[in-house]
């Protein structure tokens, strides 16, 4: 086992050339070096930098679902942050086309680290899902949460979206253990999952807010572990 692989649970598929993890994964913490932001990222946030003092001269650009968003009091560089959104965006645009509705997925990419989240029909359209997000540019890890069921209602999406904004509000009022924006909500049939670049304290601090949110069945850790928070 090699020294980026003891980051993943002991049930994860290490087999492939991007780890794997089971949705029964309790945790999991991938502590790996910070990749530089790819030339694409890059330039692409050199654009949005510019835009300002472009707006007089032509409408601004919109790339792939909307123009992106990055902030500087977020933990993960720029680059990722632009990164993540362009995963998201084409990762679940592939989906969509390759399987249709053979499954209801949504695509969270966290860092570059993926969490795949949703039904499918068949365990077969569970693995594609899976193949597809691995085959996009820039992706780290896949953590493969996807049920083998029909698609939620939108009653189930519903109550997920109240459950993930209840969880949100509960984390601004923390006492200070840790600041809000850096642990990402995703909430699917009731189980919550937290994904960011977070410490084991602030980590567990996150998990027992979300844990005591009326409504949660279920808390998952998806976050990759740092040593210490930055000043």
């Amino acid at each position: 086992m090699t020294e980026s692989n003891k980051a993943f649970p002991a049930d994860c598929n290490m087999g492939g050339r991007l780890p794997t993890c089971s949705p029964e994964s309790r945790a999991v913490s991938v502590i790996l070096k910070r990749p530089r932001a790819s030339l694409r990222a890059l330039t692409l946030l050199a654009l949005l930098g510019l835009a300002p003092l472009l707006q007089g001269c032509f409408p601004m650009a919109v790339v792939g679902a909307g123009a992106v968003a990055v902030s500087a009091s977020d933990r993960r560089t720029l680059g990722a942050q632009a990164e993540d959104q362009e995963i998201e965006f084409r990762g679940g645009s592939r989906i969509n086309d390759r399987l249709g509705d053979k499954g209801h997925i949504d695509v969270t990419s966290y860092n570059r680290n993926v969490l795949l989240t949703g039904e499918a029909i068949d365990t077969a359209s569970r693995a594609e899902a899976e193949s597809i997000v691995r085959a996009v540019p820039n992706v780290r890890g896949v953590v493969n949460a996807i049920q083998i069921s029909a698609p939620s209602s939108y009653t189930s999406r519903a109550n997920d979206s109240y459950l993930t904004s209840k969880v949100k509000a509960r984390f601004i009022d923390n006492g200070g253990k840790f600041a809000a924006n850096h642990v990402k909500v995703v909430t699917e049939d009731g189980v919550v999952y937290l994904m960011g670049l977070v410490t084991h304290k602030e980590a567990d601090a996150a998990v027992e807010i979300a844990r005591t949110t009326g409504g949660v069945q279920k808390v998952v850790r998806v976050f990759e572990y740092i040593d210490a928070a930055p000043k």
